[in-house]
């Protein structure tokens, strides 16, 4: 009987693991010592919550000629806005209401009361978002251990601007110099930052404005079509059929174009009018539209920025009943249409 060989033995390799060195850190928020295995440029406190980076250095203050910059950016638009508001407003007003009166007593004092409502509705809304503060975040108490408790500040981060604690879901403006809750944008139109506390009246202003602006473009434009002088076309009426499209929509032009040397003072003003307003209600639509869609995702313009893919909450209608503190009744039936819709949703992905 032949004994089987002896296979060799397998050589066992030794590895020898490294034990990586113990990192301090102190937290901001609490002055906890904090000890880590390993090296990490962002950290969170295990006591308060609070996240730290250990790279961060106090920022230095800005230059005083970029403050007065910016403050004169946001006086100058504030002012043009101003006048523009009171230009459509008196001037509207002014260059419409021989056109309504004339023809009915009723139809001239319905303009003046629908001017005169949209005109508080606007001004009103535009102060409330331009002269409330955005939302200026509470005064915590933080930097050591007896003071603060557990979680109190959870995923707060430090501001090396303020050198203070700034809250989740919040910026630092450098225009308005503090760090805002729900911060959307700093608007030099209405020269203060939009947050938590005035976004809604911001999107109130917006609605107002979309409003006001298609009821001036639609009376200066019946208004300068009552007005505008008789036109004649005896070219098209002569030569039509032998000439192009391009040729008829040319003519056109610039007879009506022509014809417009002949208006008068009051006709000239209702032809801006109505291509401001038309312009603006344009411009106005989009930022609007582009708000709305923000808040039906749950988010604010610069989050969507910093974290285009991440989602900051469910999206739905009732982020707009909540926004708008709509009553209980209406509310019921928006979240009553969102859930009908969920439900759809969630039966068509079953079947799939």
């Amino acid at each position: 009987m032949v004994e089987p060989e002896q296979r060799p033995l397998l050589e066992v390799e030794q590895c020898v693991t490294s034990i990586p060195e113990d990192h301090e850190a102190t937290c901001w928020g609490c002055g906890l010592r904090l000890v880590f295995a390993s090296y990490s440029p962002v950290y969170k406190c295990g006591w308060c919550g609070a996240i730290t980076q250990s790279n961060q250095t106090a920022r230095k203050p800005d230059s005083i000629c970029f403050s007065h910059w910016r403050r004169l950016r946001d006086r100058f638009f504030v002012t043009v806005l101003v006048f523009f508001m009171l230009f459509v407003i008196c001037g509207g007003v002014w260059a419409v209401y021989p056109i309504v009166f004339s023809i009915s007593k009723f139809c001239g004092i319905l303009h003046c009361m629908v001017t005169a409502m949209l005109a508080v509705f606007t001004i009103s809304s535009y102060c409330l978002a331009s002269f409330k503060s955005a939302g200026a975040p509470t005064n915590i108490r933080w930097g050591s251990y007896p003071m603060v408790g557990k979680n109190d500040l959870e995923n707060y981060t430090f501001c090396t601007y303020c050198n203070k604690p700034k809250p989740p879901r919040a910026h630092h403006c450098r225009s308005c110099k503090m760090c805002v809750v729900d911060m959307d944008h700093h608007c030099p139109f209405i020269g203060n930052c939009v947050g938590a506390s005035n976004h809604h009246f911001f999107v109130i202003f917006l609605i107002s404005v979309v409003i006001s602006c298609a009821y001036a473009a639609g009376m200066t434009i019946y208004a300068s079509y009552q007005m505008w002088p008789s036109v004649d076309f005896p070219n098209l009426a002569s030569s039509h059929q032998s000439m192009s499209y391009m040729k008829i929509l040319l003519e056109i032009i610039t007879t009506v174009a022509g014809s417009a040397f002949f208006l008068s003072a009051r006709g000239l003003v209702l032809v801006y009018l109505a291509f401001a307003s038309l312009s603006v209600n344009a411009g106005i639509s989009v930022l609007l539209c582009q708000q709305l869609s923000y808040i039906y995702e749950g988010n604010t313009y610069l989050n969507h920025l910093s974290s285009p893919n991440a989602m900051h909450g469910e999206r739905g209608l009732q982020n707009i009943v909540r926004f708008f503190g709509c009553p209980y009744l209406i509310s019921r039936v928006f979240l009553r249409y969102s859930n009908a819709g969920k439900l759809q949703d969630n039966s068509g992905s079953k079947l799939l």
